[in-house]
């Protein structure tokens, strides 16, 4: 049961709760005009505020997140399972929203020394954690269930729109979701209605991934089963190739050895070409200076003396022989040192061809020994190779199992769907009494407001993709009556949770939920409720505005007992819940 709201802002105006029904009135003032307005007097911050001390994400556009409220540190105090006789403080502020500060430890994990008794600060997520696991007696086996969206039933915002419809607390809560928290309050199967929550998870991430196929880029991520299964084919075939090279594979100890020595040969077989090549050039031109040494002929000085009429002297002939038989000396040695050179330099080559032959010979054996084995840091690359080749056949695997289940997961999906529907159906009938249970104290609560001639009932269904909860309540539609039926159907949640253990004891309503309502059944909601808190050990708190109480006092509600303290009024600066405006 909630029991004080305060704040460490003097200027605050505390609101302590009672048990059973507690009316938060607005008031005008003798002196308000039509420019003041009860809409900012903190009826609905009140609820903000709830909400923020029970846990709810804090983020900029949250009430104590404003610049005006938040070093305030707001206070809730409320009865705990855990300590019956002592209340439990609950400090949350905007500038550590992601602290809750306890005014003593409640945490049965929480192991500790010396067994203390003081503040304890524990992190917002561990507070929603206990709420699960206190208000809502949810434990690890609870998955896919929500304290936090449970309270949402229980305390409806209007920020949320959460008085748009019964059997959903938010506009982003999926039908699943909500189904199947209201499963579980109302006592039902809920891991069955949470199963839909799977099936709808699998069908936005099959939409995803059909709108990725159709996508030029992603599509050749995702892609279909005919090309990733070519593509699988070629890679493991290659996979193959570099196993088998990698099995024949032998390592020689002396390679790099030896291919250095294949590369001396190679040069030493170069450089022989080359020399054989000046060689040859050089044994041309040797064998062209044979041919053009003749001897040296001096006769024909003779015919030319004697065309001049002049008689050479016997002793000038002599002269001649001499220098001709010194020029055949010269001839004759000169073509004895050629064919010296002719056979020098054809002996270098044919010693150099032998040489050529046995390098040739060499270097065959050296290169045979090389194609037939491999260094280690080749057996090292291919072993690279193939890691790298198995990661990309096992990327191929995976993305061929993904479209493959992307192609027949929309057959798996409604089979599923088909399958949990017919099993929610047995479940439903099986659990007869629940649902009766349900419907006829919805239906209580309906008669209550519009008569015994009015058909109102919850129907209670499994649909093909949630549990489906419909409050009934036959009407012309009108906004006031929707509004009443969010009054009944919430009613009816509080009651069985808080009746069967699954929930806590109080329910809150903004006075939003009774625009649009005819007094006489605001008149019956009120007293409706009063009943029930008292019948059920039920705390019911409300926002009303004071002209809807006058309405309804008139209509002989007594409502003394139950109106909060302080009344909250539109004096702009200290009427409202935070005295002050901001």
């Amino acid at each position: 049961m909630l029991r004080r709201l305060s704040a460490d802002d003097s200027r605050f105006r505390t609101v302590d709760f009672r048990p059973e029904v507690n009316l938060l009135v607005a008031d005008t003032t003798e002196t308000s005009t039509d420019e003041d307005s009860r809409n900012s007097t903190g009826k609905s911050s009140l609820i903000e505020l709830l909400h923020f001390l029970l846990g709810a994400r804090a983020d900029a556009k949250s009430l104590p997140m404003r610049k005006a409220l938040r070093r305030t540190a707001f206070i809730l105090e409320l009865d705990w399972s855990e300590t019956p006789d002592r209340r439990l403080a609950v400090t949350r502020s905007g500038t550590r929203p992601e602290v809750v500060r306890l005014n003593h430890d409640i945490d049965p994990d929480h192991d500790v020394l010396f067994d203390m008794d003081g503040p304890v600060d524990v992190p917002n997520s561990r507070w929603q954690q206990l709420i699960d696991r206190e208000l809502f007696g949810l434990r690890a086996d609870h998955q896919g269930l929500s304290g936090r969206a449970m309270l949402g039933f229980l305390i409806r915002r209007v920020s949320s729109h959460s008085f748009n419809q019964a059997t959903r607390t938010h506009n982003q809560q999926s039908e699943a979701d909500a189904a199947a928290n209201l499963a579980y309050l109302l006592g039902l199967d809920w891991k069955l209605a949470a199963g839909y929550r799977e099936i709808a998870a699998r069908e936005a991430t099959r939409r995803q991934l059909r709108q990725a196929v159709s996508d030029p880029v992603w599509g050749r991520i995702v892609g279909n089963t005919a090309d990733l299964r070519g593509q699988i084919t070629l890679a493991e075939d290659e996979l193959r190739r570099i196993r088998q090279q990698i099995a024949e594979f032998r390592v020689v100890p002396q390679y790099e050895e030896l291919q250095r020595r294949a590369d001396d040969i190679d040069h030493r077989i170069r450089a022989l070409n080359s020399q054989d090549a000046i060689d040859l050039r050089n044994l041309g031109d040797l064998k062209a200076a044979v041919e053009e040494t003749v001897d040296t002929a001096v006769r024909y000085l003779e015919p030319v003396y004697r065309e001049l009429d002049i008689l050479l002297g016997e002793q000038v002939r002599r002269r001649f022989d001499d220098v001709r038989g010194f020029h055949e000396s010269i001839v004759h040695n000169r073509r004895r040192y050629l064919a010296d050179e002719i056979h020098a330099t054809e002996v270098a080559l044919t010693e150099r061809k032998t040489e050529r032959a046995r390098l040739g010979t060499e270097l065959q054996e050296v290169l045979r020994i090389l194609a037939d084995g491999g260094a280690l840091d080749a057996l090292t690359a291919l072993q690279q190779a193939l890691a790298h080749k198995q990661a990309a056949v096992q990327a191929l695997r995976h993305r061929y199992d993904a479209a493959q289940t992307l192609e027949s997961s929309a057959l798996e999906i409604k089979a599923k769907k088909v399958e949990l529907q017919q099993s929610l159906a047995a479940d439903l009938g099986e659990r007869r009494m629940q649902t009766e249970e349900a419907t006829l104290l919805f239906s209580e609560f309906a008669q209550r407001l519009y008569g015994h001639g009015r058909s109102a009932y919850l129907a209670i269904e499994a649909g093909p993709s949630s549990l489906k909860i419909t409050p009934r309540i036959d009407s012309d539609d009108s906004r006031g009556i929707g509004n009443m039926v969010i009054f009944c159907f919430d009613l009816t949640v509080a009651v069985l949770a808080h009746r069967h253990g699954r929930g806590p004891d109080f329910l809150v309503h903004d006075s939003h939920l009774f625009d649009g309502v005819d007094d006489r059944q605001l008149f019956a909601a009120l007293t409706l409720a009063r009943d029930v808190s008292a019948r059920e050990g039920l705390q019911y708190i409300a926002s009303l505005n004071s002209d809807d109480l006058a309405k309804i006092e008139r209509r002989g509600f007594d409502a003394s007992q139950m109106i909060l303290s302080p009344r909250l009024t539109d004096a702009y600066e200290a009427g409202g819940l935070f005295g002050f405006r901001f």
